[in-house]
C-alpha cells in the first residue's frame, strides 16, 4: 500500500499537467485527477498495479474531465470544440514501454501556478500539497491541524481565484522565472519548517509534511538540476531532516539541539545534504538557502555540541545577512555571536531586534533571550522570559519544554 501511495504522489503532477495543458481548466482537471486518484488508491491494491499506471490515471481523470464538459449544457460549444482538437487516441492507455514522454516542464509549470503570487501563502501551501502532492483534502487539513471544511474552502478559493485571473498553464516569461521561482522555493520551506517544527498542536513533528517538502524538493532538483539554491533548499532539509529522530524523547519532549544524541541522527542523509550544498557553494552564485545548508552542515558534522564550530557558523551567518536580511535570520545570528562573543552580546542584539514589528508577540526571540539570560547567569531574568516564551507559543510541546526549563531555574 506504500508502494501505491508513492507511485500516485509521483503521477499526480504528471497527469494534472498534461490535462490542464490539454483542456485549460485547472479546477476541473485537479479534481478530476484527485478522483482518479481515488479509485486507483482503492483498485490497485486489490487489483494489482496496471501495465502503464500514469496512462491509466490519465485516461481515468480525462473521462472525468469530458463528463463533466459534456454536463455543462452552457459549454456546449467548447464541448464540441475539445472533441474536436483531442486526438482519437488520446484515451486509449498506451502499450507499455510506448506511453508519450511526459513534459518535463509540466511539474515545474504545475508549481508555479500553485504558487502565484496572486494566491495568499496560505493557499499557495494548500494548493500544491493538494495539485502537486496530491494529497486529499482531508489529509492536509489532518497536517494544518484545521477542519476539512475550513480546507476544503480554502482550496476552491484558490482554485476560483486561478480561474478568475485568467492564469494560463504555461511557465512565466524569462524576466520573471526566477522570482516566480524564488516563491515556490519559499513555499516548499514553509511546508518543511511546518513539519519539523508544527506552529500548533499536540505534536512538535510532522513527519507526513517533512517528508512531502523533500520528494517535492527533489523533484524541483531533477528539473532544475543546474540551481544552485534548489540544491541549497533540498540540502537544508535534508540537513534538518537528520536530526528528526533524536528531537524529541519517548514521551513527545523536545530536546534542543545541545543535548541531542547525536548517534541517532541519519548520516546518510548527513552525507548526501553536505555533499549537495558543497556542490552548489562551489558552482553556483552563493544564495540564502545554500547559506543556511551551510550551517546545517556545520553543526551536523560536529561530534558534540561542544565541538560546534561556531565561530564558522557566525562568519556564515555574517554573509547571510549581507544577502537576505530578515528577523530570523538577525535572531540566529544573535545566537551565534553569543556562542563566540559571550552572551551579553548577543543580548544587546536582541535588543536591537526587539524594534522589529515582524516578530513582535513571536515566542521565538523571547526564548532565545531566556537561554541567553540562562547562560550570563541571570536565573530570574532567564524564569521570567522562559514563562512569557510559554505564554505566547501555541506549541504545546514547545510550551512544555519552556515551562520546565523556567521551573528547573526557579
Amino acid at each position: 500500500m506504500r508502494e501505491v501511495e508513492t507511485l500516485l504522489r509521483e503521477l499526480a503532477p504528471q497527469v494534472l499537467g498534461a490535462l490542464v495543458r490539454r483542456y485549460e481548466q485547472f479546477d476541473t482537471c485537479e479534481d478530476a485527477v484527485q478522483e482518479a486518484l481515488l479509485d486507483a488508491s482503492v483498485q490497485w491494491p486489490e487489483q494489482g498495479l496496471p501495465d502503464n499506471p500514469r496512462a491509466w490515471l490519465t485516461t481515468v481523470a480525462a473521462r472525468r474531465v469530458i463528463d463533466h464538459i459534456r454536463s455543462e449544457h452552457a459549454r456546449r460549444r467548447r464541448e464540441e470544440s475539445v472533441a474536436v482538437s483531442v486526438p482519437a487516441d488520446a484515451f486509449l492507455i498506451a502499450p507499455p514501454g510506448e506511453e508519450r514522454a511526459a513534459d518535463s516542464d509540466d511539474t515545474l509549470t504545475l508549481l508555479f501556478l500553485c504558487c502565484h503570487p496572486s494566491l495568499s501563502a496560505p493557499s499557495q501551501l494548500a494548493l500544491t500539497l493538494r495539485a502537486v502532492g496530491g494529497l486529499t483534502t482531508a489529509q492536509i487539513a489532518s497536517a494544518f491541524l484545521v477542519p476539512e471544511a475550513t480546507m476544503a474552502q480554502r482550496i476552491s478559493r484558490a482554485k476560483q481565484r486561478i480561474k478568475a485571473s485568467g492564469l494560463e498553464f504555461r511557465m512565466p516569461p524569462q524576466d520573471e522565472r526566477a522570482e516566480r521561482l524564488r516563491v515556490v522555493l519559499h513555499v516548499l520551506y514553509l511546508i518543511f519548517n511546518e513539519g519539523y517544527a508544527a506552529t500548533s498542536g499536540p505534536e512538535l513533528l510532522r513527519a507526513d509534511l517533512t517528508a512531502e517538502a523533500i520528494r517535492l524538493a527533489r523533484a524541483v532538483r531533477r528539473l532544475l538540476p543546474d540551481d544552485g539554491e534548489v540544491a541549497g533548499l533540498l540540502a537544508l532539509m535534508l540537513l534538518t531532516e537528520a536530526r528528526r529522530p533524536a528531537r524529541t524523547d519517548l514521551d513527545g519532549r523536545l530536546i534542543p539541539l545541545a543535548e541531542q544524541d547525536r548517534s541517532l541522527w541519519s548520516r546518510p542523509l548527513i552525507e548526501e545534504g553536505v555533499e549537495l550544498v558543497s556542490k552548489a557553494l562551489a558552482t553556483s552564485p552563493v544564495g540564502p538557502y545554500q547559506l543556511q545548508a551551510a550551517i546545517a552542515a556545520v553543526h551536523d558534522e560536529a561530534p558534540a555540541a561542544d565541538e560546534t564550530d561556531w565561530p564558522q557558523i557566525l562568519a556564515l551567518y555574517d554573509v547571510l545577512l549581507g544577502i537576505e536580511d530578515n528577523p530570523m535570520a538577525r535572531l540566529n545570528h544573535a545566537v551565534a555571536v553569543a556562542m563566540v562573543r559571550g552572551p551579553r552580546a548577543g543580548l544587546a542584539l536582541l535588543d536591537e531586534l526587539a524594534a522589529d514589528e515582524r516578530v513582535a508577540g513571536h515566542h521565538r526571540p523571547v526564548a532565545v533571550r531566556a537561554h541567553l539570560l540562562e547562560l550570563a547567569g541571570d536565573a530570574a531574568g532567564a524564569v521570567a522570559a522562559y514563562r512569557e516564551a510559554a505564554r505566547l507559543t501555541t506549541s504545546l510541546p514547545e510550551r512544555r519544554y519552556l515551562e520546565e526549563r523556567a521551573a528547573a531555574l526557579a
